[in-house]
């Protein structure tokens, strides 16, 4: 601990960001680092806990608890602090394939795990852990690692997200020849194209990328496993495989109307918007544009959130926000204690930008869809909104939600995204290997396992464990690579 009244001297200082009505005017990244002296105070409020829950990664009551990689938290704190911060990096590689993706757009479960939250602010660790993976690469740290042997095994790993990357990774360093299938254009998958640019830029992908290329990793994109590569001949030709395809069934809206023209899912959009900007600047307009438009976007979570800054840059008319559950309380309730998630309500930067822009909050909670409008043409021109209030059902003993009589209103809408979760992965990729799915749509594994009914075909992430977090599709990837490992070896060092 390397000062023992760091968390009494100094309050907490988060990175600055540009203001809401200055950063949409473009697309990128937004926050501006502290300076070096600055960080190392930030690195001095860690208190070296007995015992550091911000590293314990563990499901409670439902949700995870501290970080799911287990990252050494008070090791690297201590060492940024004393400027070590070459041995910070090596402690922080140790257990995360990617901390520039994770300290950009993890939600921060260290934090809300951490002691010194308790009753003062928690230790930013979420933009210590960026620091230290910066430095690394402005410095020339972070070098190709090529294995000194190769073992001789191949591994294709189907999908190049977070899981994927982080399979191909582990299993690349172990000796193994990793090749990673991907069928859109670019690698990265939910990095690429679900998470928008401002949240994280692209070349922070590619030159994560590119190193992996260095160390041996072959990437084949536009290779849609199932329809223009066969899964036979990966059988055939790799002695194992790890499906890491995601969760990408997105959840539907049964509502009159449903088929007006100028509704989508939020992941059809917000892909778009990225791939055009990537292509062209958004010269070309192969995008969804809400430039103009009244748009209402279903859903209250992180990607509803993206929809919404997404769209506020695009120009909208106006954007409301539909949640269905009850606005959460702003500081913890007594049913929600320490250290489990708390269940609080967070102001986002896409809802901070539509109230910088449009003068007040764009939630709307406790509220659902009952009827898409069409006008005469087809096109979507309003939607008819219901309130829900939350009642006991007798049988169950749960609340349910139930539509309060009278409560109909009916608003503009020229284009409305989808936002309500995915359901599972997509069939036609199990169907072309073969694996057999669980109930929630997720490929079937023992517990705790990520090996599949059929030979040498595991899987790891979303399409495992259904949607979830970056950090826990990392920790999905390197724990896939494991048993991988094992598989091929006989034994594991991993």
């Amino acid at each position: 601990m390397g000062k023992a009244t760091g968390f009494l001297e100094f309050t907490r200082t988060e990175s600055s960001a540009k203001e809401p009505l200055e950063r949409i005017k473009d697309f990128n990244e937004f926050h501006m680092p502290l300076s070096e002296e600055k960080r190392r105070e930030q690195a001095s409020r860690c208190m070296d806990c007995g015992v550091p829950f911000c590293q314990n990664g563990k499901m409670l009551c439902g949700m995870m608890s501290g970080c799911p990689l287990n990252n050494l938290i008070p090791e690297w704190n201590d060492l940024l602090y004393h400027g070590q911060k070459e041995l910070a990096l090596s402690r922080l590689l140790m257990t995360n394939n990617f901390p520039e993706f994770t300290s950009r757009v993890c939600p921060a479960l260290c934090e809300k795990a951490c002691i010194c939250g308790v009753y003062d602010s928690p230790v930013t660790t979420k933009e210590n852990e960026n620091s230290i993976i910066e430095f690394g690469f402005a410095s020339g740290l972070m070098q190709p690692q090529v294995p000194a042997v190769r073992s001789g095994k191949k591994v294709a790993v189907i999908g190049s997200g977070p899981s994927g990357l982080a399979a191909a990774d582990t299993l690349n360093r172990r000796g193994h020849n990793v090749t990673v299938f991907e069928r859109s254009d670019r690698v990265g998958g939910l990095l690429m194209y679900g998470i928008p640019n401002m949240k994280l830029e692209k070349h922070i992908i590619d030159r994560r990328v590119e190193l992996m290329k260095a160390e041996g990793v072959e990437f084949r994109t536009c290779s849609n496993v199932g329809e223009n590569v066969s899964a036979s001949e990966i059988l055939g030709s790799f002695d194992a495989v790890v499906l890491a395809c995601g969760s990408s069934n997105p959840r539907d809206i049964k509502a009159e109307g449903r088929d007006a023209e100028g509704i989508y899912f939020a992941v059809d959009f917000l892909k778009a918007t990225t791939k055009s900007l990537l292509d062209s600047g958004l010269a070309d307009g192969k995008y969804i544009s809400a430039k103009d438009k009244n748009v209402i976007i279903i859903g209250g979570g992180d990607t509803g959130n993206d929809c919404v800054g997404t769209s506020v840059r695009h120009g909208c008319k106006s954007v409301v926000q539909l949640e269905m559950m009850p606005k959460l309380p702003d500081e913890r309730a007594e049913n929600n204690p320490f250290p489990q998630w708390p269940r609080v309500c967070k102001t986002d930067y896409g809802q901070e930008e539509a109230i910088a822009v449009f003068g007040h909050d764009p939630r709307f909670y406790c509220t659902t869809v009952k009827e898409f409008i069409k006008d005469d043409s087809g096109k979507l021109s309003a939607i008819k909104t219901v309130k829900l209030e939350f009642v006991t059902d007798p049988a169950s003993g749960r609340k349910v939600p139930k539509e309060i009589a009278g409560s109909e209103e009916t608003l503009p809408c020229e284009l409305c995204l989808i936002a309500a979760g995915f359901l599972g992965c997509q069939q036609y990729i199990a169907d072309a290997f073969g694996v057999s799915l669980d109930q929630r749509t997720n490929v079937r594994t023992a517990p705790g396992r990520h090996s599949t009914d059929v030979e040498k075909v595991f899987t790891a992430g979303d399409m495992h464990i259904g949607q979830s977090l970056v950090v826990r599709a990392i920790r999905e990837g390197r724990d896939a690579a494991a048993e991988v490992d094992e598989y091929l070896m006989g034994y594991t060092n991993l």
